[in-house]
């Protein structure tokens, strides 16, 4: 599980609650009918602006952002190089009894030990990127909006607390108590937008980048499997999807 999206929203709610209780009680913060009017009209807007499929499967896809694991090109690199090396020496059927974790990459080996010509995998494979830029794309709207929404319903809860207040004017001692209560619906637009929504949507964004460039670097390695590319030529071919500090040190022995 990659721990660093969940602990940084974590730990961002955290000092907000920490700060809050350090300046006075903590409960004065707390307001049910502001919470559901923000969350609830938030979420009621926001499937207004989506279909109820792409409503769920963005809570879904979110919750992969939480629990994924980032898989590692250098080591993904050396399993393709590796998969090259047995292809050229056995031919493409020795890999049909490889173990491959990969399944965009196992789905590729597979087409190719089915005979399918290399434009068509190639065709195959690249329709399934871009499908899947669409998916997390539909994602990244719906939390953005989200962003959008959620401090318009504060404004929202604040301006009927301030109606509600203003109502109220023949009482002075309640305008005080009435004020704070207006402005915490402001308060929890800003905090699902800006601590929550955002974050959750940007992130999106950058698996996508990196999903797409992986697999993109895998389709680049099942063309050099297919031509029976040097696993060598291979492995320094791929090697330019990596940054320079998670390149192989070239000085390391290559394999056959």
């Amino acid at each position: 599980m990659d721990p660093v999206t969940l602990l940084a929203i974590l730990t961002a709610l955290a000092i907000l609650l920490v700060t809050i209780a350090l300046g006075g009680n903590l409960l004065i913060f707390f307001n049910l009918p502001g919470l559901i009017l923000v969350v609830g009209g938030t979420f009621a807007v926001t499937l207004a602006m989506v279909s109820l499929r792409h409503f769920i499967h963005s809570f879904r896809v979110a919750a992969q952002v939480l629990s994924h694991t980032d898989a590692s090109s250098p080591e993904l690199i050396e399993h393709i190089v590796e998969l090259a090396r047995i292809a050229r020496h056995d031919g493409l059927l020795a890999l049909e009894d490889e173990e491959i974790g990969n399944a965009f990459l196992k789905r590729g080996i597979q087409m190719s030990i089915d005979g399918q010509p290399p434009e068509l995998i190639r065709a195959r494979l690249s329709n399934d990127i871009n499908l899947s830029l669409q998916r997390h794309e539909i994602g990244q709207r719906m939390f953005r909006s989200i962003a959008d929404v959620a401090p318009a319903m504060g404004m929202i809860g604040t301006l009927i607390g301030l109606v509600q207040m203003l109502a109220q004017m023949d009482d002075p001692k309640s305008i005080g108590p009435a004020m704070a209560v207006a402005l915490l619906t402001t308060l929890y637009g800003a905090v699902i937008a800006h601590a929550i929504a955002l974050p959750i949507a940007e992130k999106l964004a950058l698996r996508s980048e990196a999903e797409a460039m992986q697999k993109g670097m895998i389709l680049e390695g099942l063309d050099g499997i297919q031509t029976q590319m040097s696993p060598i030529l291979l492995r320094q071919m791929l090697m330019s999807y990596l940054p320079e500090y998670g390149r192989i040190d070239p000085s390391l022995p290559n394999r056959r």
